[in-house]
Formats: structure tokens, sequence, C-alpha cells
């Protein structure tokens, strides 16, 4: 996983409200158990007409959203069934952090555990940011906030252990790992050993 201390990009909108993990990844690319190629398959319905042409209306399509890392998107975002896909598919695509009033719960999970960072934040600042696509928006792990254009800064919140890996850019695996010392010295000292 990536560290991500801070980081600075324009936006992308997808105003869509209860935007599911299916709609993010279409089940029919969930074959694969990598990574890599899944950004293509990002909003496949969405993006895509029959044919598999570039569907010229989709937010993603359009000339301002190219090399955009940060997608604010509809209340909900991310709603429906567990899929680690749907963050492996933003990643993938380039999209790093996600901003809305409202992302599901296990979404935010999964994002968390593979380096996407979910930002919530108020319907006011939201309403502003949907209104303007292509807005500059830093992103402050570190902070946990967010500085919009003109200065303003508002928080997000963000829990200490996802914060310290997102920071360190391990997973929760990787930070059992850097734990494996003292936790082989707990267990040669502990007093109940079989």
């Amino acid at each position: 996983m990536e560290k991500i201390t801070r980081f600075s990009s324009c936006t992308v909108v997808i105003p869509t409200t209860d935007i599911d993990t299916d709609q993010i990844v279409p089940a029919r690319f969930l074959t694969t158990t990598t990574r890599k190629g899944l950004g293509k398959a990002l909003f496949a319905d969405w993006r895509y007409d029959n044919a598999g042409n570039p569907r010229a209306d989709f937010p993603l399509n359009s000339p301002g959203a190219a090399g955009c890392q940060i997608l604010v998107a509809g209340h909900n975002f991310g709603c429906g069934s567990s899929r680690e896909h749907a963050p492996w598919a933003l990643l993938d695509y380039g999209i790093r952090a996600v901003i809305s009033t409202g992302i599901a719960d296990i979404f935010r999970s999964n994002s968390l555990k593979n380096g996407l960072v979910p930002v919530i934040i108020d319907t006011d600042t939201h309403r502003g940011l949907l209104g303007t696509p292509g807005a500059e928006i830093e992103v402050d792990i570190d902070a946990c906030q967010i500085t919009l254009p003109g200065g303003r800064q508002v928080a997000f919140p963000l829990d200490g252990f996802s914060r310290y890996c997102l920071m360190n850019g391990v997973d929760q695996l990787g930070y059992l790992l850097q734990q494996s010392e003292a936790i082989s010295r707990f267990e040669e000292n502990r007093p109940w050993k079989p």
C-alpha cells in the first residue's frame, strides 16, 4: 500500500445518490483476484455503450476528468454488497479519495484497508463541490481535513488506526507483521503456556 499523508487533485463529480458496488464494478468483472486492470471496469455499465464505446455524457469520459484523483459522489456511496473489487477498481483507475456526505460502512472499511481515502463531509460543503467539477482540493490525512479552493478547511472523520495505516503505507496484516517481535516476547513470557 502506498504511503499517503497529503495530496492535491482536481475533482470529478458523479452526483448520483445510492451508487452501489455493482454499479462501481459490475459483477461480471469479479472473476479476478488481482487489482491490476480493474480500472477499465470502473462504472463499466455507465461509462460505455453496448458496443463498448465511451459515452460522452458520463463524467469520467469528459476531457476535464483526465488525471482527477478525487471523486465527489452523491450520498450513500458504495452501498450494496461487500465487494473489495469496488475500491480496487477506483484505485486502479487513479482515484485516491471519494468525497460524499455518506459512504457505506463496508465500502468505507474496504477502502481504508486498500489505501482509498473515504472523506465524509457536511451537506453544504458537499453541495458546493457537486456544483464545481474540476475544483482543486487538498486531502490531508495527518490533519484529517480537506482544503477547498479559497483555502477553507473542512474536517473529516478518520480513526487513529486507519490514519496510521494510510500514513505508513501498511494494511492490517502489515501492521500485525510489524508487531512480530512484541508478539514473540508476549508468547515467550505468558504464564499460561501450553
